[in-house]
């Protein structure tokens, strides 16, 4: 355990307390904690980075943290009525579709890593922002919704691309 993991741990932590803000319509404490809580995505890896902190524990907590994160999040902005169920729906089965596709991976190969991708990162950011967005407007800025969806479908097709190329190679 390090600080860069006890940083991932601390997003997790935090998430029942972002989502009980939202569906509470506690919009200012759900911003601040979504803010906390994002703000330590960037933290984890910039400090596991800078201070040689990497593990493999924390390779494949990141990206659990971040999903229960997203997931508990936009759960609740749903339920809140901030953020429309089809974008939700979309959240979840681009995030269901990549666990099959690395379950057969796992299943078919002796595969075992899964870096993010870049498309991945820039999806979750996107998705970010647009529940940030979803807290401070009322009803959501359209628009932004039409990049959350665009980067989480393009996001989910780039990382078929990338198991493809895996399983040819083995």
């Amino acid at each position: 355990m390090n600080a860069a993991n006890l940083l991932t741990i601390a997003r997790i932590v935090a998430t029942p307390f972002v989502v009980l803000a939202i569906v509470n319509g506690v919009q200012f404490r759900a911003l601040s904690l979504l803010a906390a809580a994002a703000f330590t995505d960037f933290l984890d890896g910039e400090v596991a980075r800078r201070f040689s902190l990497a593990t493999p524990v924390g390779a494949y907590l990141d990206p659990i943290a971040d999903k229960i994160l997203l997931s508990g999040v936009f759960l609740a902005l749903g339920a809140a009525h901030l953020a429309p169920w089809w974008l939700i729906l979309l959240i979840f089965g681009r995030d269901l579709y990549i666990l099959l596709g690395v379950g057969i991976i796992m299943a078919a190969t002796t595969v075992r890593k899964f870096p993010p991708s870049v498309w991945g990162k820039v999806s979750t950011f996107v998705q970010i922002m647009t529940a940030f967005v979803c807290l401070v407007q009322t009803p959501v800025f359209p628009p932004l919704l039409w990049p959350c969806a665009i980067f989480t479908v393009w996001s989910g097709i780039h990382y078929t691309v990338r198991s493809i190329i895996v399983l040819r190679a083995h």
